[in-house]
């Protein structure tokens, strides 16, 4: 069915409601957007769904959702896990409650239980509460750090993490095999009387942070240090407020200095060009009450508080570093190791599991401390697959792992990336450093000394729309058919072409190309799976903060040159 003939149908067939045929009629005429809004349906992709909202196959909506959660509830019955029921969260975005309970009613209308948290939540917790209340699935409606116009769907199995091979592409095949008129729903009020709609309250969050507060090392030196250190946290109007501000009240922490201008829900971001802690210019609030309360460390989670970014103080100068997400997770992951290791508590199978385009310190922090380096595909579901495998193996015991864009996860009471989590993790590993006259910009220093001036950059190309989708797929071709042998003066050592599979990777096929530089140096590109862009990630190795920089420079403007 060609585009125009499906936005004909959508405003003709009595299935849509008049909402929706109302803002369709307002784009009559305009060739180009019915055709971006209708040109394809919204693909289920790996991690689930996300896109911009609106009207149409090719948007999120009440429609599209519920084709997705019909597919979902297919899946579950065909796998005789329908009396489990799944688990539902959201966040601030516009239509989260609504697409939350679209799902939930849909599920229901197949026999399965939801059980819908009662307002918004983070989405680690949704991770923690799968498995908390056996469920056989979860779903979290959030388009993380996305702009306002987006909004997602991602769906996670009984064992926290998100969906992966192969149960990804045969949920993926059996969203794709319902049509959107097909999919099936239920009245709000028979959903609750016959107990298929359930609400989540307070006892789940007592118990997330019950497990959070185990993970703490040093509560001792908290209790010691606790009034000493000075804290300024955004939650970017998103979930984080109320659960960060809990737990580092719980654990004493009396100097916690909320961003007014941020705290509150807010679904347009009106303080934030872009909700993203990786973005500077998201920090203007946060940094200026830093400096008016003299605080140790700006913290910032994303709007589903699954990321976090992070500010520290330069006692010399009196200024505030902006860390990178590789720099943070390795902070957080070497002090845990480090001080498990003196408390004799570090497991002799311990494993360290980062990503591929994860920084290398990881891999140098790891052999210092005599555990293995696990490396996975880019997607902290690949890091929550390495749990999992851990538990039914006992081949390891997960110590902790992380990714380059600002997710980590210390424990495993989640299976996903936990910026609540971290928050606590590092204002613990503030007060440790504090004790000892260093400030979190210190120790970072202190860990390059020891290990090496590992620095990495990314460079991303957005191209939006089809045309751009096209252009994403001739520059991977491109790249892939006509590799390049040096990236300035770096020459390339080794090419690895994840599409191979498994056999030449020992990962799944995955859409990404990797170069190993001379120097300790390389570039890896990806397109992203949750933004119209193409990723090129890269790092080197120097011999102090300015060299590495340098190196770095370098090797930016050799492939943006390439790109």
């Amino acid at each position: 069915m060609g585009y125009m003939e499906s936005y004909n149908q959508w405003l003709s067939d009595p299935y849509f409601d008049a909402d929706t045929k109302k803002e369709l009629e307002g784009i009559r005429g305009d060739e180009k957007e019915i055709e971006e809004r209708f040109y394809k349906e919204l693909e289920f992709g790996t991690g689930g769904l996300r896109g911009i909202i609106g009207a149409g196959s090719n948007r999120m909506n009440i429609y599209t959702v519920r084709k997705a959660s019909q597919g979902l509830a297919d899946y579950i019955i065909e796998n005789k896990g329908q009396d489990k029921g799944v688990a539902i969260a959201y966040d601030c975005r516009f239509m989260s409650p609504e697409f939350a309970d679209v799902t939930a009613l849909c599920l229901a209308a197949n026999g399965i239980k939801a059980y819908v948290f009662d307002s918004l939540r983070p989405t680690p917790e949704l991770s923690f509460a799968v498995r908390e209340l056996s469920c056989i699935a979860g779903v979290v409606i959030t388009a993380s750090h996305n702009p306002p116009e987006y909004n997602g769907y991602k769906v996670y199995w009984e064992d926290g993490a998100q969906v992966s091979v192969p149960r990804d592409q045969e949920i993926i095949d059996r969203v794709n095999a319902v049509r959107i008129q097909d999919a099936k729903t239920m009245d709000m009020e028979e959903a609750r009387s016959k107990g298929l709609y359930n609400v989540i309250g307070a006892e789940i969050d007592d118990r997330y942070m019950e497990e959070l507060k185990k993970l703490i090392i040093h509560p001792e030196i908290i209790s010691e240090m606790a009034d000493d250190i000075k804290i300024v946290y955004s939650p970017f109007h998103g979930t984080g407020n109320i659960p960060v501000r809990r737990i580092l009240k719980e654990l004493g922490f009396k100097h916690v200095f909320v961003v007014p201008e941020q705290e509150l829900p807010d679904p347009d971001f009106t303080t934030l060009d872009y909700p993203n802690p990786e973005d500077p210019k998201a920090f203007t609030y946060a940094l200026a009450l830093a400096k008016e309360k003299d605080a140790d460390i700006v913290l910032a989670t994303d709007p589903d508080a699954d990321r976090l970014g992070i500010y520290a103080k330069d006692k010399a100068t009196g200024e505030y570093i902006p860390f990178t997400g590789n720099m943070s997770g390795m902070l957080i992951g070497e002090y845990r190791i480090l001080e498990q290791k003196k408390m004799g508590t570090l497991p002799a199978n311990g494993a360290l599991v980062k990503t591929i385009v994860t920084t290398n310190l990881a891999d140098a922090i790891a052999k210092s401390n005599g555990i293995d380096l696990i490396e996975v595909l880019t997607g902290f579901k690949y890091i929550g697959d390495q749990i999992k495998r851990f538990e039914q193996d006992g081949s390891h015991t997960y110590v902790f792992g992380l990714e380059e864009s600002y997710g980590c996860l210390a424990g495993t009471h989640a299976r996903d990336k936990d910026a609540v989590c971290a928050v606590m993790c590092l204002a613990e590993a503030a007060a440790f450093y504090k004790k000892q006259n260093l400030t979190l910009w210190d120790q970072m220093i202190n860990i390059y000394e020891k290990y090496g001036y590992y620095r990495e950059g990314i460079h991303t190309i957005t191209l939006k729309g089809i045309d751009g989708a096209e252009q994403i797929k001739a520059i991977m071709k491109k790249i892939r058919t006509e590799p390049p042998k040096a990236f300035g003066e770096l020459k390339v050592n080794r090419f690895t072409d994840y599409s191979k599979g498994p056999d030449v990777t020992g990962l799944p096929v995955s859409d990404v190309l990797y170069f190993e530089l001379e120097n300790d140096s390389w570039c890896c590109v990806r397109p992203s799976g949750t933004e119209p862009k193409i990723k090129f990630y890269m790092g080197v190795k120097g011999t102090s903060l300015e060299d590495s920089d340098r190196r770095l420079e370098a090797l930016k403007e050799a492939v943006i040159a390439m790109a």
